[in-house]
């Protein structure tokens, strides 16, 4: 079977399509985006990139830092429409199904080559996809245009499977998967809560993330409670960075920060997860966190934002985790953290319960099979 998969350079694209390794299904992708040109993560696939450019010229990047409104004529005519350039593609791959993951960036720009054909459409909704699409900039019509012509939908919550059901679609649920495709846990790395002493912070505030929430939640603790603690920031936003470097409270602590964009392997955030009490994330739009399942995995007690009702698709509020009601009140995270850090027993429990939890849900062995075995059911 030949799949033409459609998507932005990005880890859980990577992570979902290394599933259809060694399935016998012939794999490609082409990079809605032309961000990354070869990717060695999906080596083995056949990959179309430098689709867009039809001449990288001398001293491009010069002009587009120095020179932007230049940059943008001279961009309108010397790139090429994502749209003409896939029907390139799909016309030489002809393949037995289209797997596109996410709508507005890599789904609306191949709908016109789409509608002309009768070949199978998987989506997979990301994230905020459907959830806020407005505020993405996707009109109502245009997400109903494109759920009509989509075959089979896959989502990363169930929340998002009833929002487009709300919008009109009709076709077949595949079912709820981790973005992803499944969690490798390395259970090697999991410590005890007695051997923990790290808080880890996802570092997103780009106007959905808001990190500097959770950031100044904190500095209302006790420093004395913080003092023996580790302080992880990941996938640190400009600002978040910015904050940390100034803060009075944060020069006399045990901080780590790594910025959004530099290149962290999985495997040094997940042994970060293992030794921590808390994994903390807070925005206001989301689907389903792929961190934040790590996180649980890893045993680490999660207090997360709630957007749409996802995470308690999950989490048990005072069970096996804390839910963020409102994610710009400082005072209401800064008490779920003292609460979470007072209490061991609780921390112990829901450790014990999400292990177990995401082994079944989300383990990356267990889901391989069930992900090749969709492609299947998609041709029959």
């Amino acid at each position: 079977m030949k799949i033409l998969t459609v998507a932005i350079p990005n880890h859980h694209f990577f992570q979902w399509v290394n599933q259809l390794e060694n399935s016998g299904h012939e794999v490609f992708w082409f990079d809605i985006a032309d961000g990354n040109g070869f990717s060695e993560k999906i080596g083995w696939v056949k990959q179309f990139k430098r689709w867009k450019l039809r001449w990288d010229y001398p001293l491009r990047q010069r002009f587009k830092k120095n020179m932007p409104k230049v940059y943008q004529v001279i961009q309108t005519v010397n790139e090429r429409s994502a749209t003409k350039a896939f029907k390139k593609v799909f016309e030489q791959v002809q393949p037995d199904v289209v797997h596109c993951f996410e709508m507005q960036l890599a789904g609306l720009p191949i709908l016109p080559v789409l509608e002309a054909s009768r070949v199978p459409l998987v989506y997979s909704s990301w994230g905020s996809d459907l959830f806020i699409y407005e505020a993405l900039g996707v009109t109502k019509a245009e997400v109903q245009q494109f759920l009509k012509r989509v075959d089979y939908l896959i989502t990363d919550c169930e929340r998002d499977y009833h929002i487009a059901k709300d919008l009109g679609y009709t076709n077949r649920f595949l079912g709820v998967f981790p973005g992803n495709g499944g969690i490798a846990l390395s259970k090697g790395d999991i410590l005890t809560v007695d051997e923990r002493d790290t808080i880890m912070i996802k570092g997103y505030d780009d106007g959905v993330g808001q990190a500097l929430v959770v950031l100044k939640a904190l500095t209302q603790l006790p420093i004395d409670v913080l003092k023996d603690k580790k302080i992880v920031v990941y996938s640190a936003d400009r600002v978040v960075v910015d904050y940390i470097k100034q803060s009075i409270v944060y020069s006399l602590l045990d901080v780590m920060v790594y910025p959004r964009g530099q290149f962290v392997n999985n495997a040094v955030l997940l042994r970060h997860m293992g030794a921590s009490l808390l994994h903390i994330a807070n925005s206001t739009s989301d689907g389903m966190p792929n961190a934040m399942l790590e996180a649980m995995g890893m045993g680490a007690f999660p207090i997360q934002s709630n957007p749409g009702h996802v995470t308690e698709e999950v989490i048990t509020h005072y069970k096996n985790g804390f839910l963020i009601h409102n994610p710009l009140d400082i005072k209401e995270i800064e008490q779920l953290i003292i609460k979470a850090l007072k209490d061991q027993a609780l921390l112990e429990h829901a450790k014990d319960i999400n292990i177990k939890l995401i082994d079944k849900r989300c383990n990356r062995l267990h889901l391989q099979p069930k992900i090749q075995s969709l492609y299947t059911q998609v041709i029959k």
